[in-house]
């Protein structure tokens, strides 16, 4: 059966996205709890949904593709968060969840994610064996048959979110912007819940998304970015649309570079010492992200541990390192004691908190002051997938002493060539796991360096492909 577990779960084009194709994600996931349980013992799974088209449809195909394999389903009352329904498995001891959504790709796509018992990101060994498992339903005799609850997810997850921050936002104003997906609701009320005054964009259900991809990048952000410098709102948050992903605006910045969002993050929770107090004050970042993480850590005397590029990796280093916090370059971060998953709802609470506690514009400066000043862009290659990994290879073979007239002094392959030069400065070049190009990522302490660094990187990668 045509169906491929990426990165993230399975994507794919509302075309391609049919109910038998649905019911044989199901029946696998049916196939797999059941596998895991206790002998004798019922699998309870969450079945949640984004509000895409067709999104609460399927979900409620998959519930019944669980029930009569003899596996009772929770399916929330709305759309529901991607982290909130993660959060539910490790909550209510579930034996994993399945979320439709296509995250912060456009209307005309949507995909099934499937989260394992941990409420983590599911690993290659997990979604080889789902890949492995896809077929028609195959139903159990009725008298076996699970039973489909609906249910309101999100009030114990706001509950939990209030006592695990325990902020105080009290005469703090905050703009939101949901971009019409399943954060609208749910992140803006928890912010309310902990004292800040709510504005809140797109935050009626659209399951076209006004038009948009619902992805919080600058250029998606104008209104919010408007509100924030003209000085209606002090502090602006964005979710994707699963909200497991968080954009932040503020007043002198406009749209934070996430890498600057994952440093003040850090940055707050070193100081603040109550959120995930019970582990180390280790992070975890992909290859892609930042060595402004490492500087703070280094500061604070604690290490920061390197990953490839997908939450996934992120999420299996913060367990394998008792890590406080992990993250990545494009915008999600994870909580120890909370969730080792991508969390845009809870991460908001944190960054207002941040504000709350230093304003966010004063706390970057200071951290550019400390720790130097950081720019980061990449830029893609055509190449067609089947040339990928012949590319990657020969790369190896042609690694440059120097890169833009400074030496290479090492070089990192946890995921694709880390070049790391004389200069602090970096420049990576790895395969995209979702279109058929190689990806050219530089860091550098100015956007001339990083310029320069990403021409160089194409000359290199080109004439190889």
């Amino acid at each position: 059966m045509d169906i491929e577990f990426g990165t993230d779960g399975w994507r794919t084009t509302v075309e391609e996205f049919t109910t038998p194709r649905v019911r044989a994600v199901g029946q696998a996931a049916a196939d797999y709890v059941r596998a895991e349980a206790d002998p004798g013992d019922r699998p309870t799974v969450a079945v949640g949904y984004d509000p895409r088209e067709g999104s609460r449809a399927a979900a409620e195909e998959l519930a019944r593709v669980l029930c009569v394999n003899g596996v009772d389903a929770l399916v929330p009352d709305r759309d529901t968060p991607t982290p909130v329904v993660a959060w539910t498995v490790t909550n209510r001891g579930l034996s994993g969840a399945l979320q439709v959504t296509a995250s912060h790709n456009p209307p005309t796509y949507n995909g099934i994610k499937f989260v394992p018992a941990d409420g983590a990101p599911a690993m290659p060994a997990v979604t080889d064996r789902l890949a492995e498992s896809l077929r028609e339903p195959d139903p159990r005799p009725e008298a076996e048959w699970g039973a489909v609850t609906e249910t309101d997810l999100v009030e114990p997850y706001l509950e939990h979110a209030l006592a695990f921050v325990d902020a105080d936002l009290s005469g703090l104003t905050v703009a939101h912007d949901a971009m019409h997906g399943s954060g609208r609701g749910v992140t803006d009320e928890l912010l309310s819940r902990a004292g800040a005054d709510v504005v809140r964009l797109r935050a009626e259900r659209d399951p076209e998304f006004g038009g948009t991809p619902p992805e919080p990048a600058g250029e998606r952000l104008e209104e919010l970015i408007e509100r924030v410098r003209n000085g209606a709102t002090e502090l602006g948050v964005a979710n994707d649309g699963d909200a497991d992903r968080l954009g932040v605006v503020t007043p002198d910045r406009g749209a934070v570079d996430p890498n600057w969002v994952f440093a003040a993050l850090y940055d707050y929770l070193l100081e603040d010492g109550t959120v995930g107090a019970a582990t180390g004050g280790d992070a975890v970042r992909t290859v892609s992200t930042t060595f402004l993480i490492d500087r703070i850590g280094e500061a604070h005397g604690h290490a920061v541990h390197e990953t490839p590029v997908g939450f996934k990796w992120v999420a299996a280093a913060m367990a394998d390192h008792d890590a406080l916090v992990g993250g990545e370059e494009s915008g999600g971060f994870g909580v120890a004691g909370h969730l080792r998953n991508k969390d845009g709802v809870l991460v908001a609470l944190l960054v207002a908190a941040a504000h709350a506690a230093e304003p966010l514009d004063d706390r970057l400066d200071r951290l550019r002051e400390t720790h130097g000043d950081i720019v980061q862009d990449r830029i893609s290659v055509d190449c067609p997938d089947d040339r990928k990994a012949a590319v990657v290879d020969a790369l190896g073979d042609e690694i440059p002493d120097s890169v833009a007239g400074t030496a290479v002094d090492d070089v990192g392959t946890a995921d694709g060539f880390k070049l790391l030069l004389a200069d602090g400065s970096w420049l990576l070049v790895r395969p995209s796991g979702t279109e058929p190009k190689l990806r050219v990522y530089a860091e550098a302490g100015d956007r001339d360096r990083v310029e320069e660094l990403l021409a160089a990187g194409r000359g290199i990668v080109e004439p190889l492909v």
